[in-house]
């Protein structure tokens, strides 16, 4: 069934025709609706510059637009800078604080910063300054001049700023959707999995937050795409006493409260992947499918002994993520497969979990090298080890050489074994003996927190 892509723009009604789903949400809302307060700066989730809102669920989310398509926005509702406006017409209170703190400066990219407060303060979000910091992580000012704008985001925080606005909602879609023949948005397992044997050649879309970049930057949208994140089964998180469950299509913003209360560590950790943009819309399935080598989530799953539930139309199986990721780029996904969940176990008495990442920069950069070791301790003595890595190899991986080192021999070993385990290659986020003495670095980061938790537990990620 061909239709068009409806959704709501500053509280009213758009239905796009003549303009390709595959079309970024940034792209139509300069060249085709004129609202060009939304800029772009990077074309690839970086800057911030083209921020925009998603209200859904009494919840206002910030956005990337240059990597969103207009067919993912079907039934939502977004608002731009030029739809803000205060309960008397006049100026939001996020506008008015942004001027009175003289936080304008150059202006390029004060309206993707104001967007990020209004989804900071509406959702919320405190005056605390690590708080602050995570809410603009996503944010760049090419003036240097954040002191302003942290000063405007402190005003406006814990302000009563008011629920997004409730228009009448576009009619709900019930059945599979086809947008130009070309972006299917199934509705139910059933149907997605029909949908992935006709079209074997369309490419899985969830958040869009890597996939987006084929029509932002490189400027060659992809063919075809089936849209995953309404079919219930793939939103799905569950916690029982023994394991924690994420639908493959879950975004990081879903699913890190579950994470969290199970495993306290990634609190830090989830903060610096990406920003809140990308994790509004980011899923961990997506972390998984594109199977980089430098992806941050994959090493922290593989230390937790996670699983994978994959689906077709031939039945389903289960398979650890140590078995999934082949070489580099390559996964055993078969072609009529898709991946409808993650599992992983709680942590057993006497098992503690950390994880780290080392990049070039703090926030809103990709992994030079990710470290995350989940470890049993038992009468004083490590019973059970799993360390695995990202950014050492051509995939994530464990490390079994320097596992079975630390078991028998202790840390010394366990450090001295790293070289066994990974050949890093040499390229511009690092060499390989940078990274073969990161992850040195880590494990000896790992011992101290073992042997002082309640002083080096604190430790951030570097």
């Amino acid at each position: 069934m061909a239709d068009n892509v409806r959704f709501t723009l500053n509280d009213r009604h758009v239905e796009i025709v003549g303009v390709p789903p595959m079309t970024t949400l940034l792209d139509w809302l300069r060249d085709q609706r004129g609202l060009r307060g939304t800029k772009e700066g990077c074309a690839e989730g970086d800057c911030g510059a083209c921020t925009v809102v998603l209200e859904r669920e009494g919840r206002r989310d910030a956005v990337n637009s240059c990597i969103v398509l207009l067919g993912q926005l079907d039934g939502q509702s977004v608002r731009t800078v030029e739809g803000l406006k205060g309960a008397d017409g006049g100026p939001h209170p996020v506008q008015t604080a942004m001027a009175e703190a003289d936080a304008t400066q150059c202006g390029f990219c004060t309206p993707g910063f104001v967007m990020s407060a209004l989804a900071h303060a509406s959702n919320g979000g405190t005056a605390d300054p690590e708080a602050i910091h995570e809410a603009l992580a996503g944010n760049l000012c090419r003036c240097t001049g954040y002191r302003p704008i942290v000063e405007a985001m402190t005003r406006i925080a814990g302000l009563a700023v008011e629920p997004p606005p409730a228009p009448s909602p576009v009619a709900p879609r019930t059945t599979s959707i086809a947008f130009d023949g070309a972006f299917f948005a199934p509705r139910s397992l059933k149907e997605l999995l029909a949908l992935r044997v006709a079209h074997p050649e369309a490419l899985l879309l969830a958040g869009g937050t890597d996939l987006g970049l084929l029509a932002s930057r490189e400027r060659k949208p992809p063919k075809a795409v089936i849209h995953l994140v309404h079919v219930p089964e793939l939103a799905a998180i569950s916690a029982t006493a023994d394991k924690i469950t994420i639908g493959a299509a879950a975004t990081y913003e879903a699913a890190a409260p579950t994470l969290i209360e199970a495993f306290p560590a990634l609190r830090p950790y989830l903060s610096r992947l990406g920003s809140r943009q990308i994790r509004n819309m980011g899923t961990i399935g997506g972390n998984i499918g594109t199977a980089s080598p430098i992806g941050d989530m994959p090493p922290v799953l593989l230390a937790l002994e996670a699983s994978l539930t994959l689906v077709s139309k031939r039945g389903t199986r289960e398979i650890p993520l140590d078995a999934f990721f082949l070489d580099y780029r390559k996964t055993a996904l078969a072609p009529d497969e898709i991946m409808l969940s993650l599992s992983m176990p709680r942590l057993w008495e006497g098992e503690t979990f950390h994880c780290d990442k080392v990049s070039k920069r703090r926030d809103q950069d990709i992994s030079t090298v990710a470290g995350a070791y989940r470890v049993r301790i038992r009468n004083g003595r490590i019973e059970d080890a799993r360390l695995a890595f990202g950014g050492m190899a051509a995939t994530p991986r464990r490390a079994p050489a320097a596992e079975a080192a630390l078991l028998t021999d202790g840390f010394a070993a366990a450090i001295a074994a790293i070289e066994k385990d990974f050949k890093p290659l040499d390229d511009w986020r690092g060499s390989a003996a940078y990274r073969l003495q990161i992850a040195a670095n880590l494990l000896r980061r790992l011992e101290l927190r073992l042997a002082e938790p309640g002083r080096v537990l604190e430790v951030e990620a570097l």
